[in-house]
């Protein structure tokens, strides 16, 4: 038997469409419910579905009167606040293309995004930071917005772009992902695939807002399903988390493995009545915290794994849980495959490159500007995720790693050839190599190996890299090496560099 999961293809998107309705369908059956509750140990500031959808529709009223039209794209540069999803999803709901970002990005950062994509405007927080524009959206107009009128959603062909998302890329250069408005509607896979989720469902995702896993799993998703979503407010220390998710019921809690490492390393039995389980994403969930949460709160813990190019598309439910050190199986609908070298699915049990097929509802529809990088990731009907397992004989897929060096820091995915060209003005580097180390079980960081006439200030080169990269992409460490490890042909061997931060220059 091959490595193929093909059980036909999920409905088809009706049309037209629009990504933000479809997110808000709920709203008119269920008014007054609580769509939003950013909570606190002091309570919670409330939104209704009702408020929530005249905020959005407001807002995108408001951007098409600032003379922004259908299909422009915008900037997002807000911070973690409510602001975001509300003005993700108003540009959305009138048509309009938004970029959201981190708000870690630095000031060059986003002069290189700018550069790329040329938006018609940028939405900003003057507490985010960000290169200069000739059209900046604030956030005291934004807000004012959502008192205006609500304004028609934009439908149109479920296929043409609705948002635009950030990935490293292995060449160094990250990469624009363009989505079509049918990417929510692939989602409904998720819902019993991963969640188990329900309507009479609160969900608490503990990530910030501007970070897409929250806006997709934290925010649209238990909105689409008519649930309650619970967002810690800015600043929530995770030692406050276990309170928090008792005080306001929560059922269900979303985080990325580091999130729940923090919680866990106590070693204590969490009181959390109400909650049915937890869900995790964005880096492999290792065994040991996958039975330390289990023994912590008496629930499961499921897996997804997915990617920007098309979010969640294995996991493991509470109707079919992970076996072993799998991560789950396809999410009904979808259509994976393990392949090798020749671009066939491998026999089962065999590993292989996982991937996608091409038309899944849920892949990009490309790489913005950068239609080679985009063909260089299919091959024949499929997209090639870059990774390797191993499927079983009953669906069920292991992880067994990348095929390149990416790298892996709190859930984001980095290029090393990013941080490395950052790194490679410094006076006194002359050749650098990044790659992530494992410190402790279950515990990786980003280090920078160089070398150079002698060893550099570390401090100073920490200030270095906070002035040019986002947080989550600066090293940890610097270790200084008076040569790295190269392969015949000249070549960085990154994969070489780990043993050296235990070894001699440790």
């Amino acid at each position: 038997m091959l490595s193929l999961f093909d059980q036909g293809p999920p409905p088809p998107c009706p049309a037209p469409f629009n990504l933000a309705a479809h997110v808000l369908s709920q709203a008119p059956a269920a008014p007054q419910k609580t769509a939003l509750s950013v909570i606190a140990t002091a309570g919670s500031s409330d939104w209704t579905y009702a408020q929530l959808e005249a905020a959005v529709r407001g807002t995108g009223t408001g951007l098409l009167e600032a003379g922004l039209n259908p299909g422009d794209i915008v900037l997002m540069r807000l911070g973690n606040t409510v602001d975001f999803p509300i003005a993700y999803l108003g540009a959305i709901a009138a048509g309009i293309v938004p970029v959201p970002t981190s708000s870690q990005l630095t000031e060059p950062e986003t002069a290189r995004i700018i550069a790329e994509l040329k938006p018609a405007a940028v939405l900003r927080d003057p507490e985010v930071a960000s290169a200069p524009h000739d059209r900046t959206i604030g956030l005291d107009a934004l807000r004012a917005m959502r008192l205006l009128a609500p304004c028609d959603y934009a439908l149109g062909d479920p296929e043409r772009m609705a948002y635009v998302v950030y990935t490293s890329g292995t060449s160094g250069k990250p990469r624009a992902v363009a989505h079509a408005h049918r990417a929510i509607w692939a989602r409904q896979m998720m819902m019993q695939g991963w969640y188990g989720l329900t309507p009479e469902d609160r969900l608490c995702h503990a990530g910030a807002f501007n970070w897409t896993y929250t806006l997709g799993t934290g925010l649209m998703d238990p909105w689409t399903m008519g649930a309650t979503a619970l967002i810690p407010e800015a600043g929530t220390d995770p030692s406050a988390l276990p309170a928090l998710l008792r005080d306001h019921g929560a059922t269900i809690f979303a985080a990325a493995p580091g999130v729940f490492r923090k919680l866990m390393q106590d070693n204590v039995a969490l009181d959390l009545p109400n909650l049915r389980h937890g869900l995790a994403a964005g880096e492999k969930l290792s065994p040991k915290l996958h039975e330390s949460w289990k023994a912590a709160t008496g629930t499961e813990l499921y897996e997804a794994y997915g990617m920007s190019e098309c979010s969640t598309f294995i996991s493991s439910c509470p109707e079919r849980p992970a076996r072993g050190h799998a991560l789950g199986q396809p999410q009904q609908g979808r259509r994976i495959a393990i392949l090798g070298h020749d671009g066939q699915p491998v026999a089962q049990g065999e590993p292989g490159t996982i991937a996608v097929r091409r038309d899944d509802p849920g892949l990009m529809l490309g790489y913005l500007n950068a239609p080679e990088d985009t063909a260089a990731r299919m091959q024949g009907d499929w997209f090639l995720t870059g990774d390797q397992g191993a499927m079983a004989i009953d669906g069920q897929v292991t992880y067994l790693g990348r095929d390149d060096d990416m790298m892996n820091a709190g859930g984001y995915r980095v290029s090393p050839v990013e941080v490395e060209s950052a790194l490679t003005g410094y006076p006194g580097i002359e050749q650098v190599g990044v790659t992530d180390v494992e410190i402790k079980e279950d515990a990786r960081i980003i280090v920078a190996f160089y070398s150079g006439p002698a060893e550099l200030d570390e401090a100073a080169l920490k200030a270095y890299a906070a002035e040019r990269l986002a947080r989550y992409k600066q090293p940890r460490a610097y270790r200084h090496l008076p040569a790295l490890p190269t392969g015949a042909n000249g070549k960085l061997l990154r994969r070489a560099l780990k043993p050296y931060f235990e070894g001699p220059a440790a």
